[in-house]
């Protein structure tokens, strides 16, 4: 994401104007869009047209509109984003008040304003502005026949390309069968990590699985490469790691990354921070229940208790439709940090943001025990928009 002007006024209303440069921007602008906020983007709209003779026909033109936001729709497998409101500025094309849906482009500016820019959001617009935070792990989870490609970037974990082929059973005197349908599964797993994955900025790549097929696999890519004399995987081979997974399914992710021998590999990357900050709390939980609270109500008196050392907490809160509760969240973030705790915010799309959500999207590790606080919880900590 490039930012290509900024004016936020003192009392924090104004507007930025940003241009998408690869997919995941896309979720980085979902974060920042808020129902009510003023977007102005180039888009296409069809209009109808008159000759003198009467007959009507239609075309395509293209023209810039500002609308007042509505709804926001975000396809994650897909990085697109659409977003309906209605017109609030003249344009000859389309009347003032209509309805319009702007697909947002890579490579095409636009102009986000709001009356006003929370501390999350102008977090959010470094964090996607910030060239070095970028997808640098690649993971194969892998069992005999299916192979899921994913690439973690710091907000979201992308699958781009599920490999499956059946593989006969071994038979009795004959092996045949199964060593071929073997090699044609490999051939189709190595296809997939040369396209997509980009050697230039990955760090790591991570082949994970049951039993052997891992070291199968890595046996079979490197003699290919050897024989194709691919330059690309050659070069890249230190950055390969193998590691052990109890299944080739996508949700094996989580397990591959808490593995301490990987997550000492990728200290540096905000994916394997979060899961290790989860774990943290899990492990709090079990053994000292009193330095481990989850649900808005609760952190939140841990909070004025300037007892929170660590703040997990989810980035789909921030997209609460209602503004009071959208802002409860902020004022949390910003009370444990100016306390001097630490705060981790998930992405939703990753697996261990998703297992967050399931503690209410809140949850806090404490620099001290507190007693139960076993009053029921005020209700507005789970929702979402």
């Amino acid at each position: 994401m490039k930012l290509l002007h900024k004016d936020i006024e003192k009392d924090n209303a104004g507007q930025v104007t940003l241009m998408p440069e690869e997919a995941e921007d896309m979720w980085h602008t979902y974060n920042l869009l808020q129902v009510g906020d003023s977007l102005r983007a180039s888009t296409i709209r069809k209009v109808q047209t008159e000759s003198q003779t009467g007959s009507v026909g239609s075309s395509r033109v293209r023209t810039t509109l500002t609308l007042c936001v509505e709804t926001i729709d975000f396809d994650s497998q897909a990085c697109q984003l659409r977003v309906k409101g209605t017109n609030i500025e003249e344009n000859q094309y389309v009347k003032m008040g209509a309805y319009h849906t702007i697909e947002l482009e890579l490579n095409r500016k636009f102009t986000l304003a709001k009356k006003s820019w929370d501390s999350i959001v102008l977090e959010r617009i470094e964090q996607a502005c910030d060239a070095t935070q970028k997808a640098d792990v690649a993971a194969v989870v892998m069992q005999e026949g299916l192979a899921n490609l994913v690439l973690v970037t710091p907000a979201m974990t992308l699958l781009r390309a599920k490999v499956e082929v059946t593989i006969p059973r071994k038979r009795r005197g004959s092996c045949t069968q199964h060593e071929k349908a073997l090699e044609r599964f490999y051939e189709a797993v190595m296809q997939a990590i040369l396209r997509h994955i980009n050697f230039d900025v990955v760090k790591c790549i991570l082949i994970a699985s049951p039993g052997f097929v891992r070291d199968q696999f890595m046996t079979y890519l490197f003699k290919e490469a050897v024989r194709q004399d691919n330059k690309i995987l050659l070069e890249n081979r230190p950055k390969f790691m193998l590691v052990h997974s109890s299944s080739g399914h996508k949700y094996s992710l989580k397990e591959i990354l808490s593995d301490p021998s990987v997550t000492s590999r990728l200290s540096d990357t905000k994916a394997a921070g979060e899961v290790r900050a989860l774990e943290d709390f899990y492990k709090m939980l079990q053994h000292e229940p009193d330095r481990a609270f989850y649900g808005l109500a609760h952190v939140e008196r841990a909070a004025d208790a300037l007892a929170i050392d660590t703040l997990l907490i989810s980035d789909k809160l921030f997209r609460h439709q209602d503004v009071p509760t959208r802002s409860r969240y902020v004022r949390l973030v910003d009370n444990v940090r100016d306390n001097g705790g630490n705060v981790r915010i998930f992405s939703s799309l990753h697996v261990s943001g998703e297992q967050l959500t399931q503690l209410s999207g809140v949850a806090a590790i404490l620099r001290f025990p507190i007693a139960d606080l076993s009053e029921p919880e005020d209700g507005s900590s789970s929702d979402d928009d």
